[in-house]
């Protein structure tokens, strides 16, 4: 490690102001922060709870994400090769059959083989999201001469866990791109972007792309198979397709993290421990689903999603995931105590409001993430008004 760091040290000034490569000071920075605790500390007073930086939660949040990779990786990988057998497919008609046919046998009943059929998927996802969007941060922190930080661990993992698995690799880095560029780097970089960039970036292919983003035949990574979402399912008034505790697990079709809540709740124990996540906004969410569901409940219709009751909207789709992953996000979320509390509820509204009322979108989570990113500054207004009447009238 010493020599290491010495290297870096001696290869410092080829970056720093009027080197030979000083544009890419940006690269060799956020290298070194990665490698090493910054040197550079306030010159003033501050304030100090513990120990936690901006490299702590970020790569924290990036160690969790990788618990609904696995768990979603196995599923993907059981789904496949159950469909594959079911279809009597002896190997895979792509190129990753060049290392899968040497590593697993496509049983459906082995875990090693339905991890590592999983993984075959998220790994290529997950290398170009990091790879391309890694390479559109450094540019344009090099132009726009700002520091390039951790942040993008997160935001490049989060992104590929929401595509489906089938996702083709070209589109994946389209969408990072625009996550990127559109969701953060236009604004400044890290901590002042109002949206959040993994969805921003979702949304993006969502909108663009829409048959290869929805519909019943990505969620299974078998050519020709198909299979719809639960979710999907219920707005056509069908049934679920999958048991309460196999969707609570995560066995069942949808993206690459957002299938099972288990794992999702493991992270978010792991995330409020550590005071990382905020446990009022994951609150909040839920208890605006919960009442918004109930309302609807109460309602006769002939929309089935009217009596869909509160534990399946809790289960399905990426509700867990947007709440713990996305929802939390502490740029794009709401500041304040209490408008973290509104701004949670206000999420969970919209996601049981968009998934009820409009059955050509049955998900709705995304959409009512970015709609609480948009009011969140406003509610945080609010609060703080609030707080400054309340005083002023104390005396």
């Amino acid at each position: 490690m010493r020599k290491l760091r010495a290297f870096m040290d001696d290869i410092a000034p080829y970056f720093e102001e009027k080197g030979r490569v000083a544009w890419l000071y940006p690269l060799y920075e956020a290298i070194d922060t990665a490698l090493y605790t910054p040197g550079t500390v306030t010159d003033g007073a501050s304030h100090i709870r513990d120990g936690l930086d901006l490299k702590r939660i970020m790569m924290t949040v990036w160690a969790c994400a990788f618990i609904p990779v696995f768990t979603g990786s196995y599923f993907l990988g059981l789904h496949a090769n159950e469909a594959m057998q079911a279809m009597g497919i002896a190997s895979v008609d792509n190129w990753r059959a060049i290392f899968l046919d040497l590593l697993i046998s496509y049983d459906p009943n082995s875990y090693w083989d339905c991890l590592v059929h999983g993984l075959a998927y998220f790994m290529p996802l997950y290398i170009v999201v990091f790879a391309v969007g890694i390479i559109f941060e450094i540019w344009f922190a090099a132009k726009r001469g700002h520091e390039v930080n951790e942040g993008f661990f997160v935001t490049s993992i989060l992104f590929t866990l929401t595509l489906p698995p089938t996702t083709p690799l070209w589109m994946a880095a389209v969408g990072i791109i625009f996550g990127v560029v559109i969701g953060k780097e236009v604004f400044g970089g890290t901590g002042k972007n109002f949206l959040n960039p993994a969805l921003t970036g979702r949304a993006f292919l969502y909108f663009a792309y829409p048959a290869q983003m929805s519909g019943d035949a990505v969620w299974v990574a078998v050519d020709g198979f198909t299979r719809a979402t639960a979710l999907g399912n219920a707005a056509l008034g069908n049934d679920y397709g999958v048991s309460l505790i196999n969707a609570f697990v995560g066995n069942m079709a949808g993206s690459l993290g957002e299938t099972s809540t288990l794992a999702i709740f493991i992270a978010a124990l792991i995330l409020v421990a550590m005071r990382i996540a905020s446990w009022r906004i994951m609150v909040g969410v839920v208890v605006g689903m919960v009442a918004t569901s109930l309302l609807f409940n109460a309602i006769d219709s002939t929309n089935p999603m009217f009596s869909m009751p509160f534990w399946w909207h809790a289960v399905l789709g990426g509700f867990a995931f947007g709440t713990v992953f996305m929802a939390t996000d502490p740029v794009s979320a709401a500041m304040t105590n209490i408008g973290r509390w509104v701004y949670g509820a206000l999420i969970g509204v919209m996601c049981v409001l968009i998934r009820v009322v409009n059955p050509a979108f049955p998900e709705g989570m995304m959409l009512a993430i970015l709609f609480g990113n948009l009011f969140a500054p406003l509610i945080d207004h609010f609060v703080v008004q609030a707080n400054i009447k309340r005083r002023l009238a104390r005396g």
